[in-house]
Order: C-alpha cells, then structure tokens, then sequence
C-alpha cells in the first residue's frame, strides 16, 4: 500500500473524532444525527467508526443535568443560544437588545439598564433639539399689530347699529421704564415675580407648583411669569389654547434672552389690564387715582398691583356678579394690598419702617368710576350687560373684549327700551320728587322684558343714566322680592304634594298628597308655625315663629288661590312647611332663579327672603307663561370679529314643571290681576298673570307678570349710594303716599309699558289650566268648613287689601316690627338658622306680603361695568 494512502497511527484515545466525542454535546431536546461521508461508507467523515442510536443516547445522557433535564447549549454552540445561530456561527448583535435575547420569562421583557440610560439620553437630545429648532423657528410678532386697540359695534335686534363703544375709546398712553415709579416696579415684581430679575422668560418650578396645586384642588394658579405676561399682552390672543401656551413658552424663552428686563417690565406694566377699561399703568393711575402713573405713592403702587390679579374682584366699587360686591371687593383689595406691601419687605424691596408707614395711613382708597361719554341713558347699562354675558358664556375674556374689534349683536329691542324708559320717568316725574320731599330722594326703579320662548331680553331699565347711577338696577342689586316669590310655592306644592303626618320627613312624591288650589288653609293673623306633622316649629333658640299678616288682618279660612289673590301669609309660609322648603327652592332654581340669588333655608324662604334680580325674576315667571317650558335669558345672539363668527347663542331648554302644574299657577296668578292685589296691570281684554310683592320696613316693592308673548318685572327701592353704610330705606312717604307697594307705581309702570310693547300683536289667550290635585286642608283648617266662609272674599267692588309681610324672625307668641326693634332678632343672627346678616341677597329678615315689614339687606353696589347676577358669571 502507498504511503501517501496509509493513515499514520493515532494515540490512543486521541485524534480529531476522538475529540468530537469528548466534547459537550448540545442538549437541544433532539438526538444529535450521525456524521456521514459519500466517500467512506459506514465511517464518519474523519474515518472514526460510526456513530450509532445507543452512542446517541450515550452522548444525551452525558449532557443531561442533573434531575434528568437538559443542560442548556454552550455559548456559540450549533443549535441557536445567546449570540449563536444554528449553524454555529455567532449571532448577529442587534442595535436594541429588545425583548433581550438569552433571557426567559419576564426578565426577557425588562430592559436593561444600558437600554434605559439610553433612552432617556435620546429623548432629552430630542427634547433639546426640537426646542432648538423651535427657538430657531419662532418669530416674535409685531407688537403694534398685536395689541392694536380698537372699537367695538353693538347692534338692536333689528340689526341696526347701537352705539360704537369700548375698545379704541379706552385711555391708553405709553410711558418708559423712567416714568413708572420705583415703587410700582417693586410691587409688581414681589407680588407677581419675585426671580423676574434672575429667571431666563420662564420659570419650570412655577408651572410646576401651580400643575400640582391644580392638581390637588386648590386655587388655579397661571405660573407665568412677568415675561409669559408681558408676552401674552402684547404679541399673542387671550386664547387658553395648548398650541398658544406652546408659543407663549417659546416666544417668551427668546424675549427673555434678547430683551433687558427694564424692556419687559415697562412692556407689562404698560399692556396689562388693570380694570375700568384701563389699559397701562398711565390709564390705572388716571382711573383709579386721577394722577399720573409717576406721582404713585408705594402704597397706591401696592393696590394698582392687586388689581392685575383680577380687576373685576378688586376694584373696591364693585365687579360683575354678586362675588363681586363692594363690600366683598374692598375686603380682598385690602387684604392683597396689605399683602403686597408684606411681601415687599419678605424678598427685601421694602424696608420695615417705610412698610410700617404706609400700613399705618391704611388702604389707598380709589376715586368712583368715571364712565365713558357714550354710556349716556340706558346705553351703558345695555353695552354692560352684553358684555358680561359675552364674557360668562364665551371664550372672550374681558381683556381682549376692552381691546374691540368686535361686532356685537344684542337681542335688544329699541322700540320696548325706549317704551319701558318712558314708563319708568313718567312715574317718577309724576310722583317722585326729591325737592319737595326729603323721603323722595335716592329712589330707584329697575325692570326687564325677556320673551317666554326664546328668552331674549328685550329690554331692560338700569337707573336714570348710566353716566351717573353706575349700578344696573336691572341686574343683580341686592332686592329682596317679598311675595313674587309665592308662585314658586305654588308650582313645588302641585308637583311634589303636602307631606302626610305620621311618616317621616324625606317623602318620596308616591307618599305625599299633591295640592289643588282649591285647597284650604287658615289664613288668620300671627298663627302659631308648625311642622308638616302638625307641632310646633322651634328655632334653635327654641323660640316659636307667628307670622302676621297685612294690617295684622284675620282673614279665616280660604283657598291658596285666594290666599295669592290677596298676597295673605299665613297659607303660604305654612304651605311651605308642609311640602318642604327644600323642594320650593328647587321649584325657584328649576324656573330659571340662579342659586346664588336666593336666601338661605328658613321658614320665611317661601315668602320672599331671596334677591334675584328683575332679569332673572321675568325669566322665571316667563317659564310660567311656557307651559313649563324653562329658557335661560340671554342679551347677545352673536359676535363677530374681522367678519368671522367667534361666538353664536344657541337655544336650549328644559320642561322644569309639567305643563299642567305651570297652567294652574298661571290661571291663579290671573286671579291677582282680574280682583285682587294687581288690578292696576290689568291690559283691557288681554289675559294677564301676575303677582305684587313688598318686603319688611317698605324697603322694596315688586310687580311681576306676563302674557303668553312677553314677561316683564319691575321693581322700586331706596339707597343712598353716597352713604358710608350701604343699605335700603323705608319708602314709606315715597310720592306722597304711606307706603309703596307692588300694587302701586310697579304695577302702574308694568301696565303703562306692557301696553305699548305689545301694541298692534294679537291677543292670545294662555293655555287652559287641567284640575290638579286634591282638595287638602292646613293646619287649623281641618276638618273641612262647610262651607268656606264667604268674608273671605272681598265683594268685587272692594278694594283689594295687600297682606303684610313677615317680620325679622320668630320670637315667642309675638311677631317683630322690624330689623332695629330691640327685642327682635333677624332669622340671619340667629344661630343655626342659616340666614345672613347683610350680603347682597342674604336675609336680615323675611319678605312676604305687599305692604309690610321685612328689612332688606345691604345693597349691592357695583362700579362702572355694573353687571353682576345672571352675566357676571360661568352659570348666569
């Protein structure tokens, strides 16, 4: 044999099979297959012998683990493992170990810390890089074009122009840094900045700080800073967008670096709002203190900085809503401005004896309100009141409305404005005249007209002239509405029903006994109040209530319709009572009274304690006059702005009361006018419903009603606005008469206006009212009289007598004469009774009949934008 063929001999145990035998054999699960080559058969391909099924299972049970399982294959083995493939050449890496590969279970799906660090480098480098592109991109907008000033148009229902108003006519003047007092600047930055000097145009913590107040539930916070501010005054829209706080954050990041920060401080100071259309602080010193910006002292600086937290809630003459009253508005401007001068000294802009000084003279108060020349008449208090219901229901803040450029279209007839003007001064030219009588002077009237269907306000009466009586008087005032506020009780005693005796006080409606007016209580004199299971009803002083009627009138047994007829007391405070006065306020919210115009929960909450204004009040009864139907009232159908829409009214409503129920109120609310206490608003032969209504002390009177087409309230006082104290006067004496009452130059107005509003519309008749209910009988009147005495109506021919209102609160066996009787304490002082002493629609005492005794409450006195009540607020 050839030598070259012959194989040298191998050591024993050696050579290259021998060593693939001893090596680890992978323990995939599957039998390793045998080696095989063309060229020798029956012989591995190396020459070793072959190998068979029992060295197979030899070499599986050599690589077994212990336990029997399968050790897993060798890094790099043939047959797959971390970073090998099957062919036993090494895996490829991947960029992103992810899922990671050499790990099972949920450790395979848990990145690794390389991968997390990664990441998070990446997306700050993203982060860095699109804000460097954005920086980059961004342009900072012309300032002129920006915050151009310009006039807004208000246009009649008909689309005719009204007037041209706000806006361009505001007093703007531009100062430099140079002529904004020292003071002012230390003020603003402490109040509102205090880093402004140190920070770069934004402050992260500060967002931060106010996302997590936010968060937590507290008091909404902006965290801009003076430059985000000044940013979004002078280049940007008031819109609380995302993509427009995005910009604002940009643009205010490259201010911050290319402006000086005397440049950004005299730009905010000189575009911020700081309340009565003024615009700058130039215009603030001139408004607000009648001076220029530069003779400011630290004191007057630290209340000109209050005011940029909210002009409308810091002007101590008053704001828009009943939030905003002046005692609540003085209150907040001399905490913030103590505040202010507290913080100088905190972050060192003030040293501790000028801050002594200037707290000891006390708060800086403000001039009164100078209003523009073209509020002249009812114009005024119509621009107001559109304006705030612009900004209640609308995106549009109150700054950027000031700014103009609006076109505004109001729901404003000019026909009814100028008729129910009319109406008013002929009544007061005739009556009232403060020359010859003393008691004469500071009388006021307010009234609305809204339409039952749409709820349009058609017309309103503020005061004499907006350019001296600031406060809208057809807006939320403060005006308690004495027994206008009995059909409410009506409307809640036919859905709900009179609570039965004997079962618990939460009755469902299934356990209860609903009210027909025909039902018959005891409408005597000072009766004993008592609970619906017939005891007596205790205050928490444990005090009984009487309530008196007008003149101290027994009028015996009769029915709630003639009980309204005749505005008599005791029926309807005890009817309150028995259905739950619960359930009467919300019958009062369900006809379209706002929550925050009505009084707290005592007895005498049916008779009248609450305060919603003549807007809201004609709205109410207009749901009446719809069958049930209930329509918020609303001043401004649409407003455009450089052609385009930027807000439309839309219609919405609600069934507050079944029809039924709302048709028998109103055929017993014709019955006041056909013979009882408001016969004077009686309109030939078109039906009329309506209801009179005085308060305690004569403080106030009411006329309130409607026909199927128009409802309209009107409504008298008396304040002195000059008065150190604000609160209503006795009418008694007012015209020369003893006392005013709804029944007199209320319902004389209501009629005299009616008449010409609705002159040349058809006559509709209302809906016939369905019987309702059951006959049920009160407290003393069971069992039933038979029959019912007939004294208890007076003979056609008779002259209606208005029953008195309640007194200021029970007392034991005897009613109070009034708020200032020694012995009387107001329901609003009593502890636990839930009234209020003063605030604007509060009880001090309680309201029911038309001619009677029920003190009012400290009138709202409200500055030059007037509003409040229904327009001043989200729910208006």
């Amino acid at each position: 044999m050839s030598e070259h063929r012959r194989k040298p001999p191998q050591p024993q145990g050696g050579g290259r099979a021998a060593a693939r035998r001893a090596a680890p054999q992978p323990a995939s699960g599957r039998r390793a297959a045998p080696h095989s080559n063309p060229g020798a058969p029956g012989h591995g391909r190396d020459g070793a012998r072959p190998v068979g099924r029992a060295d197979a299972r030899r070499s599986d049970r050599r690589s077994s683990a212990p336990g029997g399982r399968r050790r897993p294959p060798a890094a790099g083995a043939a047959g797959g493992g971390r970073g090998g493939r099957r062919d036993g050449r090494p895996a490829a890496k991947r960029f992103i170990d992810y899922p990671r590969a050499g790990k099972t279970g949920v450790r395979r799906w848990i990145p690794s810390w390389k991968l997390v660090t990664g990441m998070i480098v990446t997306f700050a480098g993203l982060i860095v890089g699109i804000v460097g592109v954005a920086l980059a991109v961004v342009q900072v907008p012309d300032a002129q074009k920006a915050s151009k000033v310009q006039k807004n148009v208000y246009y009649w229902s008909d689309g005719k122009q009204m007037v041209v108003a706000g806006g361009g006519s505001l007093n703007r003047q531009i100062v430099p840094i140079s002529q904004i007092p020292t003071s002012m600047q230390n003020a603003v930055i402490s109040a509102e900045n205090a880093s402004f000097e140190k920070d770069w145009g934004v402050d992260p913590m500060g967002i931060l700080r106010a996302v997590v107040k936010m968060a937590q539930g507290g008091e909404t916070q902006s965290g801009s800073t003076i430059t985000q501010q000044f940013v979004k005054n002078t280049y940007l829209s008031q819109e609380q967008t995302l993509k427009r706080k995005a910009t604002e954050l940009l643009i205010s990041v490259k201010v911050g670096a290319t402006k000086d920060k005397p440049f950004i401080l005299a730009g905010y100071l000189n575009t911020a709002y700081y309340g009565r259309g003024a615009y700058g602080i130039q215009a603030a010193a001139r408004a607000y203190f009648d001076k220029d910006c530069a003779d400011l002292t630290p004191s007057e600086s630290a209340f000109l900085a209050a005011t940029l937290n909210g002009p409308n809630l810091y002007d101590p003459y008053g704001g828009q809503g009943p939030a905003a009253t002046p005692e609540k508005n003085t209150k907040r401007a001399t905490d913030r401005w103590k505040w202010t001068l507290d913080r100088e000294v905190q972050v060192g802009r003030m040293d501790k004896a000028e801050h002594d000084k200037w707290v000891a003279k006390g708060f800086p108060q403000p001039q009164k309100p100078k209003p523009a020349t073209n509020r002249a008449g009812q114009i005024g208090y119509l621009t107001d009141l559109a304006d705030n219901y612009i900004v209640a229901h609308s995106k549009i803040s109150k700054a950027e409305l000031d700014k103009g450029g609006y076109q505004i279209y109001t729901t404003f007839d000019r026909d009814k404005i100028n008729a129910l003007a009319q109406s008013v001064e002929e009544v007061r030219k005739a009556n009232i005249k403060p020359k010859v009588r003393d008691v004469d002077q500071f009388v006021q009237f307010g009234g609305a007209s809204v339409e039952p269907k749409t709820g349009k306000i058609v017309a309103i009466y503020g005061g004499e002239n907006a350019l001296e009586h600031y406060t809208n008087n057809a807006d939320y005032t403060g005006v308690q509405v004495g027994s206008t506020f009995k059909p409410f009780v009506l409307a809640a005693a036919m859905t709900h029903g009179k609570r039965n005796p004997g079962l618990g006080p939460n009755q469902s409606d299934s356990q209860r006994t609903v009210v027909s007016p025909e039902s018959i209580y005891n409408g005597n004199n000072k009766l004993t109040l008592r609970t619906y299971n017939g005891t007596v009803w205790h205050d928490q002083d444990g005090k009984e209530w009487h309530q008196p009627n007008d003149g101290d009138e027994d009028r015996g047994l009769i029915t709630l319709r003639t009980a309204m007829q005749f505005s008599v007391n005791t029926p309807y405070i005890q009817l309150g009572m028995d259905v739950g006065t619960d359930l009467v306020k919300e019958a009062a919210l369900k006809a379209g009274l706002d929550k925050d115009q009505l009084a707290s929960i005592t007895p005498t909450f049916s008779l009248g304690t609450s305060a919603p204004s003549a807007i809201r009040l004609a709205g109410a009864y207009a749901t009446f006059a719809a069958s049930g139907k209930q329509v918020d009232p609303y001043s401004v159908e649409k407003v455009e702005k450089d052609g385009k829409p930027v807000y439309a009214h839309e219609l919405k409503s609600a069934q507050a009361f079944d029809a039924n129920v709302a048709n028998n109120v109103t055929d017993v609310l014709k019955t006041v006018v056909e013979s009882g206490t408001g016969t004077k608003a009686k309109l030939g032969d078109r039906p009329v419903a309506g209801k009179t209504g005085t308060t305690d002390g004569n403080r106030s009177a009411w006329f309130a009603g409607y026909t199927p087409q128009l409802s309209t309230a009107i409504g008298m006082y008396r304040v002195d606005p000059n008065a150190k104290k604000q609160e209503f006067l006795s009418m008694r004496g007012v015209g020369g008469q003893p006392t005013i009452h709804g029944a007199s130059f209320p319902a004389e107005i209501w009629a005299d206006y009616m008449g010409q509003a609705l002159k040349g519309q058809p006559v509709m008749q209302f809906d016939p009212p369905q019987p309702i209910g059951q006959k049920v009988y009160g407290d003393g009147a069971s069992p039933a009289p038979s029959p019912v005495p007939s004294a208890v109506s007076p003979s056609p021919s008779a002259s209606p007598s208005p029953s008195k209102s309640p007194s200021a609160s029970p007392s034991p066996s005897a009613s109070c004469g009034g708020l200032f009787e020694p012995k009387c304490k107001p329901n609003g002082g009593g502890k636990g009774n839930g009234g209020t002493t003063g605030g604007p629609g509060g009880s001090t005492g309680d309201i029911g009949g038309d001619t009677g005794d029920t003190p009012s409450p400290t009138p709202s006195r409200r500055g030059q934008q007037g509003g409040g009540g229904l327009f001043g607020g989200p729910g208006g």
